[in-house]
């Protein structure tokens, strides 16, 4: 199963940071994300106006709230910049992963 048809498992019991293996394996199953210290994801997004920004942003934050799973998502001018990890955990899990795969889907 694709990260994208996964769902984000909210519960916080038992979740546990990834060990760097398995960071680098899913790395690999989404596109153009940077690992930053091993502790978030991070991507930017540019586009041609402000307000493709801004409609993009929304469409970021209906798929977290669906996902119950929020990430940093900071707006400036032309492009839209993401920043997840798992607050819980103060780390990456597969949630993650699963998210940004999900977010991968609205660039296409």
């Amino acid at each position: 199963m694709n990260l994208c048809d996964k769902q984000c498992d909210c519960n916080t019991r038992g979740v546990q940071v990834l060990n760097s293996s398995r960071i680098e394996e899913l790395i690999q199953e989404v596109e153009n994300w940077e690992v930053i210290d091993s502790h978030h994801l991070k991507k930017e997004y540019r586009f041609p106006s402000y307000l493709d920004g801004v409609q993009f942003a929304v469409r970021l934050a209906a798929i977290a709230e669906e996902q119950n799973h929020h990430p940093s998502i900071i707006l400036n001018y032309r492009r839209v910049v993401v920043e997840i990890y798992t607050h819980v955990v103060n780390g990456l899990t597969d949630n993650d992963f699963i998210l940004a795969a999900k977010y991968d889907q609205l660039g296409k």
